[in-house]
C-alpha cells in the first residue's frame, strides 16, 4: 500500500445511514500540506466508504505543484475527500480532507464553513508547509490539535522540540500517529473532541 494518499487496505465498514440514536452531528476538517497522509486518514478510519477527489498527477503540474514525494504518490485530492466516523451512540463525525496543493487552496473556504475544528496533519520531513496551514485555521477561528503522521522514513524528534518548531501554543495538543491504522486515526481524533470540549468549558467558565 502506498503510504502517501492512496486508497486505503478496504475494512469493514458499517450501513451507511446513520445510527437511529444520532443527536448531534460535528463537522471537522482535516489539512496539512501535500502528500501527508490526509486521504488516507479519511479513508482508515471512516465507517462508510470514503468520497475521494483524487486526480491523477500529470505534466501539468511540474513546477507548479508540490513535487515532494512525486516518484511514488500518482494521484492528489482536487476537491475534498469525505468520510463518517460514529465517536459515540449519540455523535456522529464528518470528515472533510482538504487538497494539499496550493492552487486549491481556494476551496478550503467552503470546507471550513460550519467546521467545529480541525486536524493539521505534520511530515517532520516538510515542516515549513504547515505553517501556513496553521496560520489559515487561526485566521478564521478554527480550534485545531497538531497530529503528526509516522512516515517510516521521516525523522523522530522529542514532542517538545516538535512544539518549539512548529510554534505551537503549550494549550494546543501535539500527538504522533500512523494515520494508516484505524484505531490511531480515532484516537487523534478523539484528543480534538476532548480539546474542543475544554475550551467549550474554559468559554462557559468565563
Amino acid at each position: 500500500m502506498d503510504f502517501k494518499g492512496s486508497d486505503p487496505v478496504p475494512g469493514p465498514r458499517t450501513e451507511d445511514h446513520l445510527p437511529q440514536t444520532a443527536q448531534a452531528a460535528v463537522k471537522i476538517v482535516i489539512v496539512g500540506g501535500f502528500g501527508v497522509g490526509k486521504t488516507t486518514m479519511v479513508g482508515s478510519v471512516s465507517e462508510i466508504r470514503p468520497l475521494t477527489t483524487e486526480e491523477t498527477m500529470t505534466q501539468a503540474g511540474v513546477g507548479v505543484d508540490d513535487d515532494y514525494g512525486s516518484d511514488s504518490k500518482t494521484a492528489t485530492t482536487v476537491a475534498m475527500d469525505f468520510g463518517r466516523i460514529s465517536i459515540t451512540e449519540k455523535l456522529v463525525l464528518y470528515l472533510f480532507g482538504t487538497p494539499g496543493q496550493e492552487r486549491f487552496w481556494f476551496l478550503w473556504n467552503g470546507l471550513f464553513e460550519g467546521a467545529l475544528g480541525a486536524v493539521v496533519l505534520v511530515d517532520t520531513r516538510r515542516l515549513e508547509v504547515s505553517f501556513d496551514v496553521m496560520g489559515r485555521l487561526e485566521e478564521r477561528g478554527v480550534p485545531f490539535v497538531v497530529a503528526v503522521n509516522s512516515f517510516p522514513d521521516a525523522p523522530r524528534h522529542p514532542v517538545e522540540e516538535l512544539r518549539a518548531a512548529l510554534d505551537l501554543a503549550p494549550e494546543i495538543p501535539l500527538v504522533e500517529c500512523d494515520v494508516r491504522r484505524r484505531a490511531a486515526s480515532r484516537d487523534v481524533l478523539m484528543t480534538l473532541m476532548r480539546f474542543l470540549h475544554s475550551l467549550a468549558m474554559t468559554d462557559a467558565l468565563t
